[in-house]
């Protein structure tokens, strides 16, 4: 029997998974685009989520490169949010546990923590008065969470040894749907972005205290809209704290904290920024949109950001943008229903993931590699498609929108 005939079909539209495993990963050259490789990851009925070997499949030869093997549907599906998913975040979980735990945010206001292990949800929280979780982060101090709601409330929990409580909270003052940020190391301190009071405004908070450091208001000759998506961060030669923002008016902005000031301004998109992701260690972002493209954009030595490039999408309309932990590839959540993956630093369309039937509203990554898509058809898929060990240089071969495509294709 041909070995193609005997692989489980799939949803998704593009693929390209290799491994090489001559190499580890810091051997491995971005540039090397024609050699053959073997694709590895879990079949379709999840054998690497129970420990077994994944399926190791041959890459096809050129001369069927016309119509290239599907990988394998999602590693599982978590079900039972009974609405849809808004916000998803990886959490390390208890010392000693082999997987970590997914947070996820629903529409109905509910944050479920999921065990990836049993694939059930261990805990649900319910703090946001029935009203949409937007946003999810834990805190590297411990076992803490913070979820933002569209009821005007961020709330702090305590996890530990259990405990699913809240134990602070802060009111917000917009009803936005800009996601907070959060700027936190080893110290009890920490810095809390928020959507401010002003439609255009973003307040710095220094936390647990809830002192405010300061509001951050746009030049008066500027009418960059609302914000619509935030992140603090520090460079690795200055511990003045910086703000990246994502406008309404399509535009991204450095502000310096200490000063108060907007560093830069880039106009990214015509339509607003509905989320992006900074690489701090290389200094370049990318970000999406309404529109059909996703734009990356850098700072330099000065802190003037610029556009590097923008890439046309097929289907308009991105939610969430995310990039690995190891800054290998990342994904986007598409309104199409689509999640796309993409390797970072050439932004070549790696798979297109079609597995949902609603808006992908969010996605998120663990350290270990694992990509999670959030859905308004009240699904999580999770993905192992390029482990963080695996080469992504070979050629990409698949179907983009009922037609066949190379390399280059538009994703």
């Amino acid at each position: 029997m041909d070995l193609l005939t005997c692989l489980p079909r799939s949803q998704i539209q593009f693929y390209q998974g290799v491994q090489n495993p001559q190499k580890t990963e810091e051997e491995i050259s971005e540039t090397e685009v024609d050699q053959e490789a073997s694709l590895e990851t879990g079949s379709s009925n999840g054998a690497a989520a129970y420990g077994q070997s994944p399926v190791k499949v041959p890459a096809p030869p050129a001369s069927m490169a016309a119509n290239p093997l599907p990988p394998p549907d999602p590693q599982f599906v978590l079900r039972g949010t009974q609405s849809a998913v808004h916000a998803l975040h990886f959490f390390g979980g208890a010392q000693g546990q082999e997987r970590p735990l997914l947070l996820s945010g629903s529409l109905s206001g509910l944050v479920h923590i999921w065990s990836l292990q049993t694939r059930r949800a261990v805990a649900t929280l319910d703090g946001h008065g029935g009203q949409c979780v937007t946003w999810l982060r834990t805190l590297p101090q411990g076992h803490q969470l913070l979820s933002q709601g569209r009821d005007l409330k961020l709330r702090l929990w305590d996890l530990a040894e259990g405990r699913n409580t809240v134990v602070d909270s802060v009111a917000l003052e917009s009803m936005g749907f800009c996601r907070s940020s959060v700027l936190a190391g080893a110290q009890e301190r920490w810095m809390l972005a928020v959507p401010g009071r002003g439609s255009d405004e973003v307040q710095i908070l220094e936390m647990p205290s809830k002192t405010s450091v300061c509001t951050l208001k746009p030049e008066a000759d500027a009418k960059p809209g609302m914000p619509m998506c935030l992140e603090l961060w520090q460079a690795d030669s200055s511990p003045r704290p910086l703000l990246l923002a994502g406008y309404e008016d399509g535009s991204v902005a450095l502000w310096d904290v200490s000063e108060r000031k907007v560093c830069s301004r880039v106009a990214c998109h015509t339509e607003p920024v509905m989320g992006f992701d900074f690489d701090s260690q290389k200094a370049r972002g990318v970000s999406g949109s309404a529109e059909k493209a996703l734009a990356v954009w850098s700072l330099d030595e000065q802190q003037a950001l610029q556009v590097c490039r923008t890439h046309e999408l097929t289907n308009p309309g991105i939610a969430d943008v995310k990039i690995r932990p190891d800054r290998k590839i990342l994904a986007t959540a598409g309104w199409d229903h689509r999640v796309r993956v993409f390797h970072w630093r050439t932004m070549k369309p790696l798979a297109v993931l079609s597995f949902h039937s609603a808006t992908v509203h969010c996605v998120a990554f663990a350290a270990d590699g694992l990509l999670a898509a959030g859905s308004g058809d009240q699904r999580i898929s999770v993905w192992s498609l390029y482990p963080t060990h695996s080469d992504m240089s070979a050629p990409l071969l698949g179907h983009a929108e009922g037609r066949e495509v190379g390399a280059h294709a538009v994703a």
